[in-house]
């Protein structure tokens, strides 16, 4: 400092020449001194200080100079350099200001030449002209020149990078406007004023100036009235300059179309803030006419209109509609004239052919309102603008010539007017529906996305707006309260909705919808009544031009009139407008269109009455008789009064009768009409009337319409008909002729007067009918049977169902059924035993000598045992059951046949049952013991004799007493496996027992028995009784032996896959039983087919399809091996036929563990090679003789006895049909009478007539029995007749042995039978006769047809056994008489036996005391019997239905075979192959859905319907059912679980879970059908749970794992581009949220919570379907709001990929929730997107939220992008709203912050992409990265509109984003 003191001193002299030396003598020291005493040093950085600081004019002068030229000379960085002239300009004296300022200006101007242009601040407080700025108030004048000099000096550098530059300084210079007082203003003007006339000094460069201007101008706060008057002259400033600077252009010819472009910015900014919700009314006037201005002046230049002035109409439109002020409303009609004018004249040059859906169009409306006004200028200039819509408009129409373009020019971020303009376009360029949640109209509360109208068809924007309005105005008349998000609608945009409804009047597809949408948006608003009528009028002007092609809309705008009406003042103009059409000489179709016009506007108004009243008078159909339309118009309107004002009607009730004497038949019938509503509301006597009237009916039969209308008020005299006798009997009389009328070619007309008469006839009490109609009763039962018409049908299906319900109240107490007699068949049965065996005592020794003794001695003896009474008598009877079984044993000739064995082994078990009841008797007499153990003891005191007498006796016996073995097995519980399996065990070593054959073959058969009776747990045993049978098939040499293991293996696949597996079990390591069961079958029928396969070469190619069936495991046996094993036995096959039977009858037992693995193309393989190996069945096999066909001829006796019971299962299940059965018994007869013709006696042929007799006499007793087909009678009695032959000529005994086996086989004995198919029943069969004897069905024992013949038969073999030379033919006669008693007896046997086996479901079969000539009676006879002939005309589906559905409804039934005759009626409907032309439209499945209704009413009574719905819900059954039934069942749960057991209930729930399981993987059904499914089956388990218990816990959890199940399978949130798809999935969610809201609540929340963000347990889809189902739930008031709020962070920080329709159900559901609430949700969503890895998903719910609760909310479309492009729009609307502003400060903070985040998140991205890589640290997710060039402008824009929410620091940190906006496009 020493160094300078002396130069410092010299600065104080008094002469300012020596002051300015010293400072120039410091600054060259400075130059030229050291480091340590330079510039930068601190002496000399405090001489620089003092100069500058100094009070001097001189020194300071001089110092700013020479410090600018150590700047200039690099003597001192210009940092320091400002840095000393900045801290001096804040010290100085204020007369030193623009001293410092302007060498401020110097060193910027320097330091920016020196960057070349590219200096940029880092923020702006670093910018030095913003220091100045903000360093004291005197700096702003020359500040100002600064600037000017800063871009003149420096344009040579680029204006756009001076602009750049300066940015940050007008930023600072405009937003420190609302942080001080009105005095910034000035310097603000100063700026822009200056700037703007600067660019008329540079026109070639003055663009980026303007737009920097531009850029400026939004940040204006024009929110005082100072603040907008300032603005409008900083617009004036800028508007001017550019106005300049354009012509300066044009004369150059220079940069003309972006000058142009940059006026378009600056009208659409300056008009976009003249919109906002902060605006001044004040001062648009004036912004208007400047904006005008500056566009004549460009027309005036010559220039054209460019489309990018399109905005500004959107913009003006949307003014138009917000102002209020004539002079307002007069500018912006002068401004919109011009454009257009100046448009239309370019459009016109061009001729174009094709234009884009013009912006004007939403004008139209908005001008039409202002034709009204009281100003004459507006009024003049509206009408002036409304001549360019119209021919705009009529344009529109003409879309046949002109093509129509969709306008893409507007995908950036939105304003309000594009908003409009786009929704606008997505409608008219749309299909005519568009999904439900497209339009955010579907959030709102009245037509949202609620679970009541989710199934709704997609509806229009327009119908969803008239819904709306509709809705509110509703509520607003009831005085409920109004949502505040559609309470702004009533204010806010009516009339901006109505633009759009305008204009959607004229959409080929939508113009009615539109038209109710404008109808209801007058109602919202009544202000809007004078606008809309208005309307009417400009659309009729054009609707009756000729060159407009919208004729048809004409009444549908007049239409409207009536809707205003509602608004009291409108009522004289309604009025008014239509009396002008009712002049006399109007035309015709006008008049009669004015006359409904009228009459409905006094439907709305009733002060419209009087000029109604004037139209109706009754001369009027005098004056106006030959004109019909009018006629009926007066008379269509007198109708209308008389239904909706009864009162009203009265006082035309001249012109009522004038209807009904008029001449004309429509006229005449609307007058009864009229009349019938008037004697409906009692203010007429029907009676009174019809003494009047009664002449003008007689007409009646010659026109349908006429008949209609008089049936329609003769329904009305049901009230007083008792009191009116004669009357009523003449009404009555004309009602039935009606109903009975046949008018051939003319049944479709009066199917309306036929249903009309029925329903007037339900209106009469059924005595008075039938009192008036003799043999009512009958003739409605012979209408309904000849009736084909559905909607006849349906009402004669009311009038069935009263006359089944006054027969049934009015029924005689106590009635009993007709005793049936007994017949002589069971007469004979019954005295059998005492006929053979007089006494069991004295005869004993009989009993072994007859076969039959087995089946009949222990029945026989049972009667006794209660006489004897005492423990010794018991203890005897032991004995003698012993030896009994001794001498059976040795009795019974099983002769190495396989079917005699299954003969004995039936018998063994009526035997073993009888000999376990006399053990436990014993066990009774001694002591008490539980029943199960009294059970086991009996049982293991009978299996260990039998054993003991195995082991030591002579193979003949040994080999029965192992079948009595499996007999005992077979009729022990199945808890007695400690039983069984001791015997298994035994057998199973009889098994491999090679050297006995008699051991091995009835061994083999009884293991297989045994393991059909099995307790369900113990699969052990019985895989290894499988796998035992499987080896020794395989291995043993003997074909009798292979032939038992195929029988046994038959047996057990009887319980393979029969039972519920339990759906938890604890084992998780144990293998699936039933997977290791379908392995077995698989190893089975493969091993069948191998076996078979060397004789059946015809069939290798279908055994080889079969095997391929089920996939080959690796202890399947080698098909080389079984070949060979067979190959060695066939020059000995004649001795083994029972062999090969056996393996027949295996094959052919498996196929119900086909059926139940899901193998239905295996049982169909099956049945189809059973029948192609039985001779005249197929043409594969037709002689004996032929040597190469020998083989396959041994097939056929095992195929004869398989038959029946594949067939009966076929049958069943609806795999066979009704000829194929006629075809299989026509079959049977021709082999039996080959066979009988042929005299032969060889093994062979003795072998197969016994297996064809036997054989067909099953098959025919399985057909009758199941009382589904109807046989020829005269084929019963041939097939009967030829079973006679075989026993009564002399063929072998066998052969007499089959023939009689034929007959009990065909009265329902099944002896021989693997498989109990049908269990006999003949009492529901017996008391009603047959009337058609041709064809039989049911029971033969119980059908009268063949009764005569059957006794015959039956006597026949009676005496046979009775007393016969042949001892054979003696035994084989009583055996066979003793199956046929023992299947008749066989349910009071098991009663007694005590037998525990099987799980009874639902209730007997209970009594109806049914008069015979009742109408539920002779229904439930002809249901019996119709089609019973198979041929001929075959009934009407719908008639079977309609009985069906009458009977559903009888309180109760008559005891008929209600099981087979819904059977039949379910295969009905596939035998009717042909409709007539009027049926087409039924619906393919209606009657067997009828089927199950009926069955699901009834099955409570009924065991057989029970068993039929059983049947059908079984797994395998329900699979193969069509997708109505199941559906049908599936809806219907909660019924058969009423119905069901508590096991059943189990099983029917687990089935249920695994079949939607599997569904997954079905490739027939698609996506919809599936969907269907589930909905069904969702909405069977919601009625569930409404019947369900709350104690019954269990049943309850088998739901809830249903529901688990079917939730994993609900269609994703993401909707589907599918309508119809998307509807489907619509209903499946709206039925499951039905369900899971009536769940136990705590299960429910536990089901559907979500623990944190990765969780590992269940699937992103999956945690999404759970948040939409909360929403859902809270929707309903299921459950709480809190628990959706669990889920919040969760969802918002979820990836946007499949949350979109998540975020919709949530934002639905917060329409229904408290302000609070919505508004805490958005703060928070906005919170958690400064934190998200995914930003995108919180904005698109900020998005929906804010747009669903902001005024534009019916504006808005459901759109992804457009939902973030509207953000600014819906944000800046919604927190204007004073419930939503408290949370506006800090929300704008939050989305301030996430802002800052994305853009620093984007620039770095964006420099590390041109690295081609992507900054890892990164907090956001990369997948972000495309959303970043939508989400930064668009929340950029959105800070913009919501700045002065935001301190200033934060504002200018906002305003120095540098964010390009056309990214946003």
């Amino acid at each position: 400092m020493d160094s300078y003191t002396s130069l410092l001193e010299k600065t104080r002299l008094p002469q300012p020449s020596l002051q300015r030396f010293a400072v120039i003598s410091i600054f060259s020291k400075l130059r030229t001194a050291p480091l340590h005493l330079g510039p930068d040093s601190e002496p000399g950085s405090q001489a620089i200080s003092q100069c500058l600081h100094s009070s001097s004019p001189a020194v300071v002068d001089q110092s700013v100079r020479e410090l600018c030229r150590l700047v200039l000379d690099s003597n001192m960085d210009l940092p320091r350099a400002l840095l000393e002239l900045q801290s001096s300009l804040e010290g100085s004296d204020p007369k030193f200001v623009p001293l410092f300022v302007k060498s401020l200006g110097f060193i910027v101007c320097v330091g920016f030449e020196r960057s070349n242009g590219s200096w940029k601040p880092e923020s702006h407080e670093d910018h030095p002209f913003v220091k100045v700025l903000s360093s004291r108030r005197e700096v702003e004048l020359e500040l100002v020149n600064q600037i000017l000099l800063f871009m003149e000096k420096n344009k040579g550098l680029g204006m756009m990078e001076v602009c750049e530059f300066l940015r940050p300084f007008l930023n600072f210079s405009i937003l420190r406007m609302n942080f001080s007082d009105s005095s910034l203003f000035l310097f603000g003007r100063q700026l822009i004023s200056s700037m703007a006339s600067f660019c008329c000094s540079i026109p070639n460069q003055s663009l980026p100036i303007f737009i920097s201007l531009i850029n400026c101008l939004k940040y204006f706060p024009p929110k005082s009235l100072e603040e907008t008057r300032n603005f409008s002259h900083m617009t004036e400033c800028v508007v001017d300059s550019f106005t300049v600077v354009l012509r300066q252009l044009v004369g150059k010819g220079m940069l003309v179309t972006e000058a142009q472009q940059c006026g378009v910015e600056l009208i659409v900014n300056v008009l976009s803030l003249c919109t906002s919700p902060c605006k001044q009314s004040s001062g648009i006037e004036s912004i208007v006419e400047l904006l005008k201005h500056m566009l004549v002046s460009q027309k005036d230049l010559g220039l054209q209109y460019i489309p990018e002035l399109s905005p500004v109409i959107l913009s003006l439109s949307v003014l138009l509609i917000e102002s209020e002020l004539e002079h307002q409303q007069l500018s912006i009609l002068k401004f919109l004239h011009f454009i257009l004018k100046w448009k239309s004249d370019i459009e016109h040059a061009a001729s174009r052919a094709e234009y884009f859906l013009s912006e004007e169009l939403l004008v139209i409306f908005p001008v039409i309102s202002l034709i009204s006004s009281p100003s004459k200028s507006v009024k003049g200039a509206a009408n002036d603008l409304l001549v360019l819509l119209e021919r705009l408009l009529v344009n529109l129409c003409s879309t046949s010539k002109v093509k129509l373009r969709k306008n893409l020019g507007y995908q950036s971020i939105s304003r309000p007017e594009l908003i409009a303009y786009r929704l606008l376009q997505h409608i008219w360029f749309e299909d005519q529906f568009s999904l439900p949640n497209s339009f955010f109209l579907s959030l709102s509360s009245a037509c949202g996305t609620d679970v009541q109208t989710m199934h709704d068809k997609p509806r229009s924007w327009a119908y969803q707006l008239k819904e709306l309005a509709l809705w509110i105005v509703e509520r607003r008349k009831s005085g409920l309260p109004v949502p505040r998000s559609q309470e702004i609608l009533l204010t806010e945009i009516p009339l901006l909705l109505g633009a759009i409804a305008v204009v959607l009047v004229m959409h080929p597809s939508l113009g009615n919808a539109a038209i109710d949408a404008l109808a209801s948006i007058g109602n919202l608003d009544p202000k809007l009544g004078v606008s809309l009528l208005l309307s009417v009028l400009f659309y009729n002007n054009i609707f009756t031009r000729k060159d407009v092609v919208y004729w048809n809309l004409l009444p549908k705008i007049l239409g409207m009139l009536p809707s205003l009406a509602s608004q009291t003042g409108l009522i004289p103009l309604v009025v008014q407008t239509i009396l002008p059409m009712l002049h006399k000489n109007a035309k015709p179709v006008l008049y009669a269109t004015a006359t409904r016009l009228l009459c409905q506007t006094w439907e709305i108004n009733d002060r419209a009455f009087g000029s109604l009243q004037g139209v109706l008078l009754p001369k009027g159909f005098t004056e106006f008789m030959h004109e019909r339309n009018i006629c009926i118009s007066m008379a269509v309107s007198i109708q209308d009064v008389c239904r909706k004002n009864p009162d009203r009607g009265v006082d035309l009730i001249l012109s009522v009768s004038a209807c009904i004497e008029s001449p004309d038949p429509t006229v005449q019938a609307l007058g009864f009409q009229s009349l019938a509503h008037l004697c409906e509301a009692d203010v007429i006597d029907f009676y009174t009337a019809w003494d009047v009237i009664a002449k003008y009916v007689r007409s009646y039969n010659e026109d349908p319409i006429l008949a209609y209308s008089v049936c329609f008020l003769l329904r009305w005299g049901a009230m007083d008909a008792d009191a009116y006798p004669d009357a009523s009997r003449e009404v009555l009389k004309i009602v039935w002729t009606v109903g009975c009328s046949l008018h051939m070619g003319h049944e479709l007309q009066w199917t309306k007067a036929k249903a009309s008469a029925f329903e007037a006839l339900i209106k009469y009490e059924i005595p008075t009918i039938v009192k008036n109609i003799s043999n009512f009763k009958q003739m409605v039962m012979d209408l309904l049977l000849s009736e084909t018409n559905p909607d006849v049908l349906k009402v004669l299906e009311g009038l069935l169902v009263k006359i089944i319900g006054h027969e049934h109240s009015n029924r005689k107490r106590f009635v009993k059924e007709k005793k049936v007699p007994v017949s002589k068949i069971e007469k004979l049965l019954d005295v059998f035993p005492q006929v053979i065996f007089s006494s069991v005592a004295g005869k004993r020794s009989n009993a072994g000598e007859l076969p039959g003794a087995a089946l009949f001695y222990g029945s026989f003896i049972s009667s006794n045992l209660k006489s004897q009474g005492t423990a010794r008598g018991l203890q005897d009877s032991h004995s003698g059951y012993e030896d009994m079984m001794m001498q059976i044993a040795a009795s019974l000739q099983l002769s190495r046949n396989t079917f005699v064995a299954l003969l004995s082994l039936e018998s063994w078990k009526a035997f073993v049952r009888c000999w376990m009841r006399a053990n436990i008797l014993s066990i009774d007499a001694k002591a008490s013991v539980i029943v199960s153990d009294k059970t086991s003891k009996a049982a293991n005191g009978i299996l260990k004799t039998l054993m003991q007498a195995a082991e030591e006796s002579i193979p003949r016996s040994a080999e029965n007493i192992a079948l009595a073995i499996g007999a005992l097995c077979a009729v022990l519980p199945p808890s007695a496996h400690i039983i069984k399996s001791t015997a298994s065990k035994f057998l199973l070593g009889w098994l491999f027992q090679y050297e006995h054959e008699h051991r091995q073959w009835s061994a083999a058969m009884s293991v297989g028995l045994i393991s059909s009776s099995l307790h369900v747990t113990d699969h052990e045993q019985k895989f290894m009784n499988i796998t035992g049978l499987l080896e020794v098939l395989c291995c043993s040499k003997s074909s009798i032996v292979k032939g038992a293991c195929g029988i046994g293996l038959g047996f057990s696949c009887q319980d393979l896959l029969s039972r519920v597996e339990a759906p938890d079990d604890s084992n998780a390591n144990e293998e699936n039983h039933r997977m290791l069961e379908e392995r077995l079958l698989g190893r089975i029928v493969r091993t069948l087919s191998l076996m078979l396969h060397p004789v059946a070469a015809s069939s290798a190619n279908t055994l080889e399809s079969l095997r391929a069936n089920f996939s080959a495991g690796t202890d399947d046996i080698d098909a080389s091996i079984t070949s060979e094993l067979l190959d060695d036995d066939s020059n000995d096959l004649d001795d083994d036929i029972w062999g090969i039977a056996g393996l027949v009858i295996g094959l052919g037992s498996s196929i119900g563990a086909m059926y139940r693995a899901g193998a239905y193309d295996a049982v169909l393989k099956v049945k189809d090679l059973i029948i192609s190996w039985i001779p005249h069945m197929s043409s594969s096999v037709q002689t004996f003789d032929s040597s190469n066909e020998r083989s396959e001829i041994l097939l056929s006796v095992g195929s004869c006895l398989a038959l029946p019971l594949v067939v009966a299962f076929c049958q069943r299940l609806e795999m066979v049909d009704g000829n194929e059965l006629d075809h299989l018994i026509n079959g049977y007869v021709d082999l039996i009478s080959d066979l009988l013709s042929v005299n032969k006696s060889g093994a062979f042929h003795k072998s197969l007539l016994m297996a064809s007799t036997a054989g067909a006499g099953s098959l025919l007793s399985c057909i009758l029995s199941e009382g589904l087909h109807f046989v020829d009678v005269e084929r019963v009695k041939c097939l009967l007749e030829l079973f006679r032959n075989c026993y009564s000529r002399p063929y072998p005994p066998i052969v007499h042995f089959g023939g009689m086996l034929g007959i009990v086989n065909a009265f329902g004995a099944g002896a021989g039978n693997l498989v109990d198919f049908h269990p006999f029943n003949p009492s529901v069969h017996t008391g009603y006769d047959q009337k058609d004897h041709s064809h039989i069905s049911g029971p033969i024992l119980t059908n009268s047809a063949c009764e005569e013949h059957s006794t015959s038969l039956m006597q026949d073999i009676f005496l046979v056994a009775q007393n016969s030379d042949d001892n054979q033919l003696q035994q084989y006669a009583a055996w066979a008489v003793s199956f046929l008693r023992n299947r008749l007896w066989s349910r009071e046997v098991l009663n007694s036996a005590s037998s525990t086996q099987s799980d009874s479901v639902g209730s007997k079969s209970i009594s109806q005391g049914v008069p015979e000539d009742s109408a539920v009676m002779k229904l439930g006879l002809w249901l019996k019997s119709f089609n019973q002939s198979g041929t001929g005309t075959k009934t009407h589906i719908c008639i079977v239905a309609t009985i069906l559905r009458c009977l559903s409804l009888a309180p109760r039934l008559p005891t008929l075979d209600w099981g087979a005759i819904v059977r039949r009626c379910m295969r009905y409907e596939a035998q009717v192959t042909r409709l007539s032309a009027q049926d087409i439209a039924h619906k393919e499945g209606t009657l067997r859905e009828e089927c199950l209704q009926f069955a699901l009413v009834h099955a409570k009574q009924f065991d057989a319907l029970l068993t039929f719905l059983d049947e059908l819900c079984d797994l395998p059954r329900f699979r193969t059912l069509e997708l109505s039934l199941q559906s049908c069942l599936l809806s219907h749960l909660a019924d058969l679980i009423k119905l069901f057991s508590g096991s059943r209930q189990e099983k029917l729930l687990y089935d249920v879970s695994n079949y939607f399981s599997s569904l997954t993987t079905d490739q027939v059904l698609d996506s919809g059908e599936k969907s269907s499914l589930r909905s069904s089956c969702w909405k069977g388990l919601s009625q569930c749970l409404d019947e369900a218990s709350l104690d019954s816990l269990k049943y309850i959890k088998n739901i809830e794992r249903c529901m688990e199940v079917l939730f994993s399978f609900l269609p994703s949130p993401q909707s589907s581009a599918d309508v119809e798809v998307n509807q489907l999935n619509l209903v499946e969610w709206s039925e499951a949220v039905r369900c899971l809201a009536k769940a136990r609540l705590g299960w429910l929340l536990d089901f559907l919570h979500v623990s944190h963000l990765d969780s590992g347990d269940v699937t992103f889809v999956e945690v999404l379907k759970r948040i939409q189902a909360k929403a859902k739930l809270v929707r309903t008031g299921s459950i709480p709001i809190a628990e959706l709020e669990k889920s919040k962070s969760y969802l918002l920080n979820s990836e946007p990929l499949g949350t979109w329709g998540v975020l919709i159900e949530v934002v639905a559901t917060l329409q229904r929730v408290e302000g609070s609430v919505k508004r805490q949700w958005l703060v928070d969503a906005i919170e958690i997107s400064c934190v998200s890895n995914y930003p995108s998903t919180a904005l698109q719910f900020i998005g929906l939220l804010s747009g669903s609760c902001c005024k534009y909310m019916p504006l808005l479309i459901a759109d992804r992008s457009y939902v973030l492009n509207d953000i600014p729009v819906t944000l800046t609307s919604l927190l204007s709203d004073p419930n939503w502003e408290v949370i506006a400060e800090s929300f704008t903070s939050y989305l301030l912050t996430s802002t800052e985040r994305i853009y620093g998140w984007a620039m770095k991205v964006s420099l590390a992409s041109e690295d081609d890589a992507v900054p890892s640290s990164q907090v956001i997710e990369e997948s972000e990265i495309g959303m970043a060039q939508i989400l930064l402008p668009v929340m950029h824009h959105a800070c913009v509109c919501l700045k002065h929410y935001l301190p200033l620091d934060k504002q200018l940190r906002l305003a120095n984003m540098v964010v390009d906006y056309a990214l946003g496009y």
